[in-house]
């Protein structure tokens, strides 16, 4: 049995359930309600939960105040875990779990000096990104925006050989920035549209693509100047910070579609706008931006050639569910003394 969750005056909830073997009651907080299956696992460990009830992220004093004397946390991408966070949290912390696989928005070097553990949500999302990726690629080659505005306006008249006419993917090349999970999932599905050459650039050569994708290790030069999809699926690094920016996207093919799934960081947006201006490259998918939300007044938004996502490349209930779980069972694990079975090292 347990208690009711009651909404505080802080528009915390917290509630306490009673179970046969803890009396000592751990606190945890969590930074959003969780999707059902796994929020009710989460309500059945016998935790001190502190949770934030709204749809909205936790304020930034809400979280310090609410994480003093935090055992466990389980947090969102924007959520940001910094020494002012372990300050306010103080030394009964052992573990940060982020409902994500990203974990820039976390400071690792101070959660070691803090000596606490830090876990995520790896190779979950890799189906679910890749299968939004394809999605931005066929949007973006085939006009989809401009499409559903005709529809909606009026401006879907009698049939127009040239009108709407994109690029479809049979005999071209396709470019992978990144090629791990995300990216080799996004090349398999791709090559069954008939995508004929994959290239791909990043820190190493993976051994065996040659042979289950007939995929090219290249330059990053190479690879933008080839390719006719160009698809970012790579961590953000100082490596590849901006790295697509305008003196890039004059490199790439004026029939070049650019979809980035990956960071927001990756873009000189700037420079993607003025390249989609000058029509240096034909189209751009975006599922990230910089900043997140993108402001709705943004040059992106009102370009023809341009479709943008508000970051859902995870977004599918068997994803976030599976991504729910993972968090549990990192902050169980930890708060009972054992390895988490998902953390950062």
């Amino acid at each position: 049995m347990f208690t009711t969750s009651k909404l505080f005056k802080n528009s915390l909830i917290k509630a306490r359930y009673f179970h046969s073997a803890p009396k000592i009651f751990q606190k945890v907080l969590v930074t959003r309600k969780l999707l059902k299956t796994s929020q009710q696992r989460l309500e059945q460990q016998g935790f001190d939960l502190v949770q934030w009830p709204h749809d909205s992220s936790m304020p930034r004093q809400a979280l310090l105040d609410g994480v003093k004397g935090a055992q466990g946390v389980i947090c969102m991408l924007s959520d940001n875990i910094d020494k002012e966070f372990f300050d306010a949290a103080g030394p009964h912390l052992k573990v940060v779990s982020t409902l994500s696989v990203g974990y820039d928005h976390i400071d690792l070097n101070q959660a070691r000096q803090n000596r606490v553990k830090v876990g995520y949500t790896p190779d979950v999302l890799t189906d679910a990104t890749a299968d939004l990726t394809v999605l931005l690629c066929l949007a973006a080659a085939r006009h989809m925006k401009s499409g559903i505005r005709a529809c909606e306006s009026g401006e879907w008249r009698e049939w127009r050989p040239d009108w709407l006419c994109g690029y479809q993917f049979k005999g071209k090349t396709l470019g992978v920035v990144g090629m791990g999970r995300i990216g080799q999932a996004v090349a398999h599905r791709l090559k069954s549209f008939g995508i004929e050459r994959i290239v791909y650039w990043g820190r190493n050569e993976k051994p065996g693509l040659k042979e289950t994708l007939n995929a090219d290790f290249t330059s990053f030069d190479q690879l933008v100047t080839e390719s006719d999809f160009v698809v970012a699926c790579c961590a953000l690094t100082d490596d590849t910070k901006q790295v697509f920016n305008y003196d890039v996207f004059k490199k790439m093919k004026k029939n070049a579609i650019f979809v980035n799934t990956a960071r927001g960081g990756v873009v000189n947006q700037d420079g993607l706008v003025r390249a989609l201006e000058e029509k240096l490259i034909a189209a751009a998918g975006l599922d990230v931006t910089t900043p997140e939300p993108l402001p709705t007044d943004h040059k992106l938004f009102k370009l023809d050639n341009c479709v943008i996502l508000p970051h859902i490349g995870s977004a599918t209930i068997e994803a976030r569910e599976t991504m729910g779980d993972m968090c549990v069972d990192n902050v169980v694990a930890a708060l009972n003394g054992k390895e988490l079975p998902f953390e950062l090292k």
